[in-house]
């Protein structure tokens, strides 16, 4: 089962960079597919929807970190 486009999509921008984080869903299950694209040029990395909850809590804790020092 191939879904067409993303379940869920979100668009971030920042300073010079556009994020985008889509939910999509693949004969595999589910997963984020999240791009970075800067002047065009687009990196991606693709999250199995299991591993989500561990990679939000990492980015949580670098988060916390870079904000107490």
């Amino acid at each position: 089962m191939q879904v067409e486009g993303p379940l869920y999509t979100e668009k971030i921008e920042v300073d010079r960079k556009i994020f985008f984080v889509d939910l999509k869903e693949n004969d595999r299950g589910k997963y984020l597919k999240i791009t970075e694209d800067v002047g065009g040029r687009r990196d991606t990395i693709i999250v199995p929807i299991s591993a989500v909850p561990q990679l939000a809590e990492a980015l949580g804790r670098a988060y916390d970190f870079a904000e107490d020092n």
